[in-house]
């Protein structure tokens, strides 16, 4: 068996990366040797594979779902936008350059459908089935030209199609008839039909409405999967969580001490890998928030200042709203500040950046003794050491090389203080590591909060899988499902007008 199935979307965020996940875990547990793929992904989560390839997390994500090493063939091609007009280009786990959008869909990415379809073969000829990540919309018509990660890839690799709506958000059924009928002739012969995500309520109420849209397309309806809290796992385009001081969804239990904790979360520009604090969110009696107003840091235990792909704009940012102040009062007064990546950047005294921003020396906000040069190489690393006492592993993904002049050895970089500062992405999943820096940060607050013992972040992140899993075996037509990953889009599926413009 060579099996494969792409999941599309009628939207951005439609539940298309989960849906991928859920089919990858699935399938494993039913013995299929099974890998995810993502041509092209456009995200600021990224993650560094054994071999030190840079992927969207996402797509890491998929491959432990299918329990599976990750590697660069999952995801050839890896944007990483720097603003709103220019990406860094990210091939094979390894950055290219940036470019504009215009320039990238104007013929680059064009030029990259030979990569994409050789990472997607030899990864066919390896697994019993790869499951295919879409990216926005298929129907997206001013870009099909040059599209290699939607219908381009499906046509070129005869993928039947499967599209997700999500239904929360209103006007599924136009969605998915409007997805097919914007399609070429050739386009529409390979989406064989459609899966419902999110769903609240009966059913039932929603049958009639199925029955009409395969009527009306002549594709059924592969599924309905219900509505579930906290299935949004290391995604691609936001915030699970409006800025407006809203808690971040987990589920966050009763703390074993007497007190909470909160974690305040500084909504800094062009955030990447917010995902590190997961770790923390899923700890009993932790309670995580993004903030973006200098009043929301008052009543925060820690503040975390996260990655980001722009460093000097992220530290302009914190000036322009106070944040910058209150946090530099915070420190004077000794309570908990953390920076991860570009959060540690712009936590030293100055940095130089002839790479990023193309600003030169900027200070920093000079809360600990470290200097900042921006590389053109790109720091892709798997460290592993201990802090606290306590094993520690992680991931770095920089350009910054940070000189630490003083203060007390932490991982990588230093701490003044209650102030730490690191590069290393992800260490906060490490069980002993992060009990321990929590630990720290209750005696620094003052706070009579307590680990819990048995929280094990890694167990906690395979119950999300496996309940990914479970949705797809329990609410879709898994028998179905297994044919059209197995022998394709049905033959005869009609044509929808008026398909794409010329």
């Amino acid at each position: 068996m060579s099996g494969g199935l792409l999941i599309a979307g009628t939207t951005s965020d439609a539940g298309k990366s989960v849906v991928t996940a859920g089919i990858c875990r699935w399938l494993v547990r039913q013995g299929v040797k099974v890998a995810p793929f993502k041509a092209q992904n456009m995200s600021l989560n990224s993650f560094v594979t054994r071999e030190g390839a840079e992927i969207g997390r996402a797509q890491a994500m998929q491959a432990q779902a299918a329990r599976i090493e990750p590697t660069a063939l999952m995801n050839p091609v890896l944007l990483k936008p720097g603003s709103d007009r220019s990406s860094q280009v990210v091939l094979m786990g390894k950055p290219v350059g940036e470019m504009s959008a215009r320039g990238y869909h104007g013929g680059r990415q064009e030029a990259l459908l030979g990569t994409v379809l050789d990472c997607l073969a030899e990864l066919r000829g390896t697994y019993d089935a790869v499951i295919c990540e879409g990216a926005g919309s298929p129907a997206e018509i001013n870009l099909r030209r040059t599209d290699i990660v939607n219908m381009g890839i499906a046509r070129n690799a005869r993928l039947p199609v499967l599209v997700v709506g999500d239904i929360d958000r209103g006007g599924v059924f136009a969605s998915f008839f409007g997805t097919v009928a914007l399609l070429s002739r050739e386009d529409q012969e390979l989406v064989a039909g459609f899966l419902v995500n999110k769903f609240r309520g009966d059913v039932s109420l929603l049958e009639p409405g199925l029955d009409m849209l395969r009527d009306l397309t002549g594709r059924p309806s592969y599924g309905v999967l219900p509505f579930r809290h906290g299935l949004g796992i290391d995604e691609e385009d936001g915030l699970r969580v409006s800025l407006r001081g809203s808690v971040r969804e987990s589920a966050v239990s009763s703390p074993a001490g007497e007190d909470i904790l909160r974690v305040a979360v500084c909504a800094i520009p062009l955030m990447s890998n917010f995902t590190d604090v997961d770790a923390l969110a899923a700890e009993p009696g932790v309670v995580v928030r993004f903030v973006d107003r200098p009043e929301e840091l008052t009543d925060a235990d820690l503040v975390v200042i996260p990655g980001t792909r722009g460093t000097v704009k992220a530290l302009e940012w914190l000036r322009e709203r106070g944040l910058a102040e209150a946090l530099r009062r915070r420190a004077a007064e000794g309570r908990p500040v953390l920076g991860i990546c570009g959060g540690f950047q712009i936590l030293g005294e100055h940095i130089d950046d002839d790479v990023e921003s193309r600003r030169g020396r900027v200070e920093g906000l000079g809360l600990l003794p470290v200097r900042v040069r921006f590389a053109r190489e790109k720091t892709l690393t798997r460290p592993v050491g201990e802090a606290l006492g306590e094993h520690v592993e992680g991931y770095e993904i920089h350009h910054g090389v940070a000189d630490v002049r003083g203060g007390d050895p932490f991982l990588d970089g230093c701490r003044v203080g209650a102030v730490w500062g690191t590069h290393w992405h992800g260490s906060l999943e490490s069980d002993g590591f992060r009990r321990a820096f929590l630990r720290e940060v209750a005696a620094a607050a003052g706070r009579r909060f307590v680990p819990a013992a048995g929280t094990s972040f890694a167990a906690l992140r395979e119950e999300q899988l496996d309940r990914l899993g479970d949705l797809i075996e329990e609410h879709a037509d898994t028998d179905a499902l297994w044919r059209l990953i197995e022998s394709g889009a049905p033959s005869g599926l009609p044509f929808i007008p008026p398909g794409a413009p010329a």
